[in-house]
């Protein structure tokens, strides 16, 4: 994946919300490929980033 792609989870302060939001756009534009998207596949690519964040946040 990426080297640059830090952990979330059990870190003080905890991640902010934009934290888990850029973490997510960042997951979601490697695995697509895509750094922005058509404006084709712009609703889907942010409901794609909207997915990952709240996976994340009920993960943490």
């Amino acid at each position: 994946m990426c080297r640059n792609i830090r952990t979330l989870y059990n870190f003080d302060p905890p991640a902010t919300p934009e934290e888990i939001r850029e973490a997510s756009l960042q997951f979601v534009r490697k695995t697509s490929g895509f750094t922005r998207p058509s404006r084709t596949n712009e609703a889907a690519f942010s409901r794609a980033v909207d997915t990952v964040a709240e996976a994340i946040r009920n993960l943490m």
